[in-house]
């Protein structure tokens, strides 16, 4: 027997549930006629416009909002041939400009829906309206980032073509010497485009909220160890102070990714120190651990001190000089690493007196993957 149907439940208007949604939008709604009159507004759309919705009502479109293409054409007497056509359903989105009664012109974003009647003309325009200044932003940074990871893979691809090119071409006339540092240059700068193409993963997944965490039980101060012992292999002259309670609790948390987080503050904190010492320091509270990465660098301008956990960013030191290159992605990972597990992360320089950036996790175990 087929089971019986739900029906609308009592007191459900379907009118008004579809005005009260339209109402709701964070983007402008109006309703036009067949003749350009208003019918209906939305809040957005009084609010895009600067005009109270019920002064729109009733009103032609090209009065309420003087809406015009790159051209200086009206948008809506353009639209008159698309409206004549009874195959066209709409008008894709295009940016306009917008005149203010003071002279101004602000950009908009518009696309437009055309419905018709039986007899295929066209009873009402639905018009989707938005401020394009975000998405011109969007695209900004899409530009810079575009030519940023041009700028970052330009140099070690280079580095591998003309010595691969020459070792093959010219292998003959070289000492084992010369060979040796033309294959460990190929294979550092190989190791740097892997690097960076990791990053840039890593950053897609953090923008889309994709950030998978493999959670288990982590040792926090054995986890440092092995990094600061790493350090010490490789370069004689900084020195790695870690400096925990005793009893510091476990983490249940992705092992891998909170290495990538410590390894890449220790690296900045060894780059920007400029050698010297470097402390990490755990906190434990009730709820939840704290742990700084600190170093005795010229510290950071406060003004660009917010801005260091931006994409791409590269920091200067006070005197303005820029710092040691780098893609300027890994406290970007490592911020979205962190917060990915619930915590955050913060930075705190005083310029001369060094940096410290510190990030607090959540205390706890299976419960913070949801297993009772």
């Amino acid at each position: 027997m087929a089971e019986p149907q739900a029906g609308p439940r009592e007191g459900f208007d379907p009118v008004a549930e579809q005005a009260l949604a339209l109402a709701n939008l964070p983007d402008a709604v109006i309703v036009l006629d067949a003749d350009g009159r208003v019918t209906y507004a939305n809040a957005a759309a009084g609010g895009l416009f600067g005009v109270a919705t019920a002064h729109m009502v009733g009103r032609p479109f090209e009065a309420v909002a003087e809406l015009r293409d790159p051209g200086g054409n009206s948008w809506w007497s353009c639209t008159a041939k698309l409206r004549a056509m009874r195959a066209v359903r709409g008008v894709p989105p295009r940016e306009l400009l917008l005149s203010e009664a003071d002279g101004t012109e602000h950009r908009i974003d518009l696309s437009a829906t055309f419905v018709r009647g039986p007899d295929g003309q066209v009873r009402r325009t639905v018009c989707t309206l938005r401020d394009a200044a975000a998405r011109r932003r969007a695209d900004a940074a899409q530009a810079e980032l575009v030519s940023t990871l041009a700028h970052e893979l330009r140099s070690p691809l280079t580095s591998v073509k003309g010595f691969s090119s020459t070792l093959l071409h010219r292998w003959d006339r070289f000492g084992d010497d010369q060979k040796q540092h033309m294959i460990k240059t190929i294979n550092a700068d190989a190791d740097r485009v892997t690097r960076l193409i990791r990053e840039l993963l890593d950053v897609s997944r953090i923008d889309a909220g994709r950030l998978e965490l493999h959670r288990q039980m982590v040792d926090l101060p054995y986890l440092v160890g092995g990094i600061a012992e790493r350090f010490a292999v490789t370069d004689d002259a900084v020195t790695i102070d870690s400096e925990f309670p005793p009893g510091f609790p476990e983490l249940y948390a992705d092992r891998d990714k909170l290495e990538q987080v410590l390894t890449n503050l220790v690296e900045n904190a060894v780059k920007y120190g400029e050698g010297g010492k470097v402390t990490i320091t755990g906190d434990a509270g009730e709820d939840h651990v704290e742990i700084g990465v600190r170093d005795q660098g010229d510290g950071i301008a406060a003004d660009q001190l917010p801005l260091i956990f931006t994409k791409f960013y590269q920091s200067r030191h006070p005197g303005g000089r820029r710092s040691t290159a780098g893609s300027g992605l890994g406290l970007f990972i490592s911020k979205g690493i962190v917060e990915a597990h619930g915590g955050r992360m913060w930075a705190e320089s005083e310029p001369g007196r060094g940096t410290e950036v510190r990030f607090r996790l959540p205390r706890g175990g299976l419960e913070l993957a949801g297993i009772e």
